[in-house]
């Protein structure tokens, strides 16, 4: 996470594959790392700023901190990944999975 943005962009992953992701924030803000479907994003874009720590595929980071998290992936098709601070959503700070079979 650096300047409001995640890289890589877009991640392929296949069906039932467990991935370890490591979250390194190196803005001095904080950010989320939320991954779910278009619905659940949107829902997390409307819905209560919280500590998303220790919620299945999702952490919250504050300014330099780093977090581990793993998540197995499920049925083939596309997931987003994405940060929901106030204007980051709308600014671009999203990526994808596509989940293949």
């Amino acid at each position: 996470m650096r300047f409001s943005h995640y890289l890589p962009a877009a991640i392929a992953v296949h069906r039932g594959e467990t991935v370890r992701f490591t979250l390194v924030n190196e803005d001095p803000i904080t950010h989320e790392f939320i991954i779910g479907t278009a619905a659940q994003q949107e829902a997390h874009e409307h819905g209560p700023n919280i500590d998303h720590n220790s919620l299945p595929g999702q952490a919250s980071l504050g300014p330099g901190e780093t977090r581990v998290i793993s998540f197995t992936f499920g049925a083939p098709g596309a997931l987003i990944f994405a940060c929901h601070r106030p204007g980051h959503y709308a600014y671009g700070m999203r990526g994808t999975i596509t989940i293949a079979a």
